[in-house]
């Protein structure tokens, strides 16, 4: 943290903050990643009007395409914070193919905010950051200033379920994932991570806010989070930690392969945990995953210090129970950020093994560009952390247009319309916080 300054404050809780000074400031630029009070959940981060944007987009090859790996490395290079997302499509810069859409969203969104609000949920602090003393004290006034906020913004008009178009219904999910099984019989798959994608479009623009507040309150979850660029924005509600960079080079990943709904009856909510748990189709999937995650950290990471301290973890959320595995290591001296990222872009859980055989597959059966869905929202630290979530659970915005995802992890016994089943109960959450 050479020449930054830490300004601590009055507890206050982040999301009225957030209200209050969205309403002051704007919301352009603005990046909320909203931990949910857990253990992993514990910090809070939040940037407003900010000093900086880099935003790279389109596929290699392309007019005015830029590979947002180097913009990555250069932001590294020239020190955090920065906050911001990088999308699916980045892995076009990593293998490149004919196996990639073209998104109309960035491919690579960040901002550089100074002061960052940052918050402790669990010892109830929170405190500026930055490197401008005119600009810290600036913010601790206006801070100082704001009316107070308690109440989540709600949209004014609820999204009826009935307005979502789907780009690939039930029943075409479940030819999708008989065509992957053929693939995985003749041996050119283990496993893939098909998905599915609906979409309505709004009269008028969207209440962000409102839709993240109904977003945060209904589906709660350790690494949700908003970043609004222009008339594009994410609004995640994601379980799921991609990749966590420590300054001294310790390395976390924690892929999540398994899932059953939660149940407001006990005996039924223990009941699926249980079958979860024992499903062995679901084991199998998860330790494929963690194999393919040691694979990828082993071309970064020092021999040997692979490990994986949990192996097939329950963990229970607001709406689902999960199954999630964690795997660390140790950066290689003299290794990057960029040289982590280029070695497991895209996640493992959010594609499949072989990697890339599963990135042409699921090419060739979704319709829609992913965009920044399956990637990641980022925290670049000043003194050189990284933390990212996989962007599953997540609305994406761009003008009028609300688009949402969901996936299923394919292997040889899967059975087609239980994965169809279970693709809808991901989304259905989302769609009913929405509604």
């Amino acid at each position: 943290m050479n020449g930054r300054q830490r300004l601590e404050l009055p507890w206050c809780e982040p999301w009225p903050l957030v209200q209050a000074l969205a309403a002051a400031l704007g919301t352009d630029g603005l990046v909320f990643l909203d931990g949910d009070g857990s253990s992993l959940g514990r910090r809070s981060v939040l940037g407003v009007n900010p000093q900086e944007v880099i935003c790279c987009r389109g596929l290699p090859g392309s007019p005015g395409s830029e590979d947002p790996f180097l913009a990555l490395e250069r932001m590294a290079a020239q020190g955090g914070p920065w906050l911001g997302w990088l999308g699916y499509e980045a892995g076009a810069w990593v293998e490149p193919g004919t196996h990639w859409q073209a998104s109309d969203m960035a491919s690579l969104w960040a901002a550089r905010h100074d002061p960052l609000l940052h918050f402790d949920h669990q010892q109830r602090r929170c405190w500026l950051e930055g490197e401008e003393p005119a600009r810290l004290e600036a913010m601790r006034r206006l801070l100082l200033e704001l009316p107070s906020a308690t109440a989540d913004t709600i949209p004014l008009e609820p999204i009826g379920l009935e307005t979502w178009h789907w780009h690939t219904p039930a029943e075409q999910f479940a030819r999708q994932v008989s065509q992957l099984q053929r693939r995985i019989a003749t041996g050119d798959l283990f496993q893939a991570n098909l998905t599915a994608c609906c979409e309505t479009r709004l009269e008028r623009p969207p209440d962000l806010l409102g839709l993240h507040g109904r977003l945060r309150r209904h589906c709660p979850a350790p690494f949700g989070g908003l970043a609004v660029a222009g008339d594009e924005a994410l609004i995640s509600a994601s379980p799921e930690r991609f990749l966590q960079l420590s300054a001294d080079g310790s390395i976390e990943t924690r892929p999540i392969k398994g899932t059953r709904p939660r149940s407001a009856d006990p005996q039924a909510d223990a009941d699926s945990a249980a079958a979860l748990v024992c499903d062995p189709k679901d084991r199998a999937e998860n330790v494929m995953i963690v194999d393919l995650m040691r694979n990828d950290l082993g071309r970064v990471c020092v021999a040997g210090s692979i490990d994986v301290p949990q192996l097939l973890g329950l963990e229970s959320y607001a709406q689902v129970h999960h199954l999630t595995s964690v795997v660390t290591g140790q950066l290689q001296p003299g290794r990057q950020l960029v040289d982590l990222l280029r070695a497991c872009w895209p996640g493992g859980s959010i594609t499949g093994a072989p990697k890339v055989r599963a990135c042409r597959r699921l090419n060739q059966l979704e319709p829609v560009a992913r965009g920044p869905y399956c990637g990641s929202l980022f925290h670049l630290g000043a003194d050189g952390s990284f933390d990212s979530s996989i962007l599953i659970r997540t609305l994406m915005v761009k003008g009028q247009r609300l688009r949402l995802h969901a996936g299923c992890g394919i292997v040889a016994d899967s059975d087609p319309q239980g994965e169809a089943v279970e693709m809808g109960w991901k989304i259905r959450p989302l769609l009913e916080a929405l509604a």
